[in-house]
């Protein structure tokens, strides 16, 4: 017999409980923060929205259905079944902190503080959730179906995002690396200066990989083309086309690369269309990849240690 639905209610831990297991009393968070010119009262307040979201949340839940609650900070030890619901509670980047985890479950992600949060992936209230909870666990449930991003290295460890992948070095020192790309169609350098090689007697031009020193390379999805991706992309002026939440492609950027005579800036943006992908060979003591800013979660490179980034089979479901 199959199991009923299980709705898992993902939320984190608000600004006034940081400060009150800093703090230990109100009365020492308020005038911690009345020293730096904030109301202790403002951020109660959004505490207790938080709070009546998910109690809101928690009371709507049908009572054939099991339910229970993880902590952003536990995602990474929680384990989701195949017959769950996922409900998150809080802001649009608590979506993605919990997608990298899930492997087909409906998502629905329910705005806490209106107002605050652009909404592009929490896109409805606590007050829907009685009417979508059932909805989603439907097997026809419409669902848009977000690109996620994955980075997969040359020993097999493998790491998913929604918004995008960070590789680089993990302080401010220099990532040193050779950037190239697999699969159909390579993109061809803009404007290339290709070196010769003799091999076999013949001159070939060399055009499909380039040594790079940067501040790391940023791979992302048409969601968090809305994020750190487009800051860059507004940063430089770019003309290229940011892909949707749905597109298939990627978006990539080479942050701040240095031309030297062993090193080059020809290849510092570009998309990836589906079965692309990004290639980067560590010429760094350690590099690291993260994905949505969780610096935590995140796998450690070394020299002659490949990785490649592309297009995750998996894709987020999340209910409109």
């Amino acid at each position: 017999m199959s199991l009923a639905p299980r709705a898992v209610l993902v939320h984190r831990t608000t600004e006034y409980e940081e400060l009150l297991a800093r703090h230990g009393t109100h009365g020492q968070a308020a005038f911690f923060l009345s020293a730096r010119g904030r109301s202790v009262e403002e951020v109660r307040e959004r505490h207790e929205r938080v709070h009546r979201a998910l109690a809101e949340v928690a009371g709507a839940v049908p009572l054939s259905w099991r339910q229970t609650r993880v902590e952003r900070a536990d995602l990474d030890r929680f384990l989701f079944g195949p017959e769950d619901v996922v409900v998150v509670v809080g802001q649009d980047g608590l979506v993605a902190n919990a997608a990298k985890y899930l492997s087909g479950q409906p998502v629905i992600g329910i705005d806490a503080d209106p107002g605050r949060n652009a909404g592009v992936l929490v896109r409805h209230r606590a007050a829907q959730a009685r009417r979508l909870l059932p909805y989603a666990a439907e097997a026809g449930a419409a669902v848009d179906e977000l690109t996620m991003v994955e980075a997969v290295t040359d020993d097999a460890q493998r790491l998913l995002a929604l918004n995008e992948i960070y590789v680089g070095p993990p302080g401010h020192q220099t990532a040193r690396y050779t950037l190239g790309f697999d699969g159909p169609k390579v993109p061809p350098k803009p404007n290339p200066k290709p070196t010769k090689e003799r091999k076999h007697g013949q001159e070939q031009e060399q055009q499909e990989s380039e040594p790079q020193a940067s501040s790391g390379v940023l791979v992302g999805t048409g969601t968090g083309a809305t994020g750190w991706l487009r800051s860059l992309w507004e940063q430089r002026s770019s003309a290229l086309t940011l892909p949707a939440p749905a597109d298939a492609r990627l978006a990539w950027f080479v942050r701040e690369a240095w031309p030297s005579p062993t090193t080059g800036t020809s290849r510092v943006e570009g998309l990836l269309d589906a079965g692309q992908g990004l290639r980067l060979t560590v010429e760094s003591d350690r590099l690291v990849a993260f994905g949505d800013g969780v610096e935590s979660d995140a796998l450690h490179l070394t020299w002659g240690q490949t990785v490649r980034l592309a297009a995750a089979d998996a894709r987020l479901r999340l209910v409109g």
